[in-house]
């Protein structure tokens, strides 16, 4: 019998697959603006540079997949009640990071298409448009787009140490998410 305070399982596992893209997708973005793209190309070899950008593109896009049908689950099946309700302060925090994070997320993929494209390179996305990839529309001209990385770092950071907070209360809310 599936509990009221629960999300349902699908929404559970999205959310757990998409926290593992992010946490890939901030890695690989962490390397790729440590090394700069000579710096890779001196340490790991063209290939290894290319490929990397590529699955950075790929996971970014499969992000945003995710994320609208995450925005459609959420739409069908709303957020399940609190088992134990949370304070004024607590909804106003937690629905501002959620808020946020589902913003963030949507946007950085958005922003990194546009990055890419603007930076003459096209949509790469684990080689399904082939090894050229997909073009920007021609309305797309050179220009630069800058990362949200950081602010979905920080929504990380307050997000998982609100979650560890309650998993050590016991007060139900991490009984909400989940797997098992």
């Amino acid at each position: 019998m599936a509990s009221t305070y629960r999300y349902t399982f699908l929404q559970r596992l999205l959310h757990w697959i998409i926290a593992l893209v992010v946490f890939g997708l901030l890695f690989m973005g962490f390397v790729l603006w440590r090394f700069g793209y000579d710096g890779l190309v001196t340490s790991f070899g063209q290939q290894t540079t290319n490929d990397l950008y590529m699955y950075h593109k790929s996971f970014g896009t499969l992000l945003f997949i995710l994320m609208i049908l995450r925005l459609g689950l959420r739409r069908m099946s709303p957020p399940p009640a609190y088992e134990n309700p949370l304070t004024g302060t607590e909804k106003v925090v937690s629905s501002s990071i959620h808020l946020l994070l589902y913003v963030l997320l949507l946007a950085m993929p958005i922003g990194g298409l546009l990055a890419t494209w603007t930076g003459g390179y096209p949509l790469q996305f684990f080689g399904v448009f082939g090894e050229n990839g997909l073009a920007a529309p021609g309305f797309i001209g050179k220009n630069e787009v800058l990362s949200a990385a950081l602010a979905v770092a920080a929504l990380l950071v307050l997000h998982i140490g609100a979650g560890l907070k309650h998993w050590k209360l016991k007060d139900g809310v991490m009984r909400r998410i989940s797997l098992p």
